[in-house]
């Protein structure tokens, strides 16, 4: 079977759509996620796969505060801030806050997830965050998490 067949298939794994965020210092960096999962119950594990050239991960790698932005189906225009190629300071044109922990929890999100990188393994061409959720926000409670499925596993 070739790469391309295989990848039609995993390309059909759905995911979830995120901005993931991290602030060090004045600098607000984010960029556009969709694989992210919850690992663990007690205690409350998601992980969170990146590319380690995205910006933000730097800050996140160094165990500040990082967010992980629910994209919900109400609104989805702030994405495009994120895509790669993205703005430079997309946060001046994103209505947002700073949580007392220095998460950036975006205003249009359905919700933010405020973690602490606590392991990573690099298996492959992303690098597998391992995060333990310190506060969470419920921001759009009627809107529901958009979902993502690729044509194929090779490509975002």
């Amino acid at each position: 079977m070739s790469e391309a067949e295989k990848a039609k298939a995993v390309g059909h794994i759905p995911s979830g759509l995120f901005i993931v965020c991290a602030k060090d210092g004045e600098q607000k960096d984010g960029y556009l996620a969709s694989w992210v999962q919850q690992i663990s119950f007690k205690p409350l594990l998601i992980a969170v796969a990146c590319n380690p050239d995205r910006k933000g991960y730097d800050a996140i790698r160094s165990g500040k505060t990082f967010t992980v932005n629910v994209v919900g189906d109400h609104d989805g225009n702030y994405m495009k801030h994120f895509w790669s190629g993205y703005d430079e300071s997309p946060f001046s044109e994103i209505p947002h806050k700073v949580s007392d922990n220095d998460g950036i929890l975006i205003d249009a999100a359905k919700s933010v997830i405020e973690c602490k990188m606590i392991s990573k393994t690099n298996p492959g061409d992303h690098e597998i965050i391992v995060a333990e959720v310190i506060d969470s926000h419920v921001l759009n409670e009627d809107a529901k998490p958009k979902t993502h499925i690729r044509k194929s596993g090779l490509d975002y």
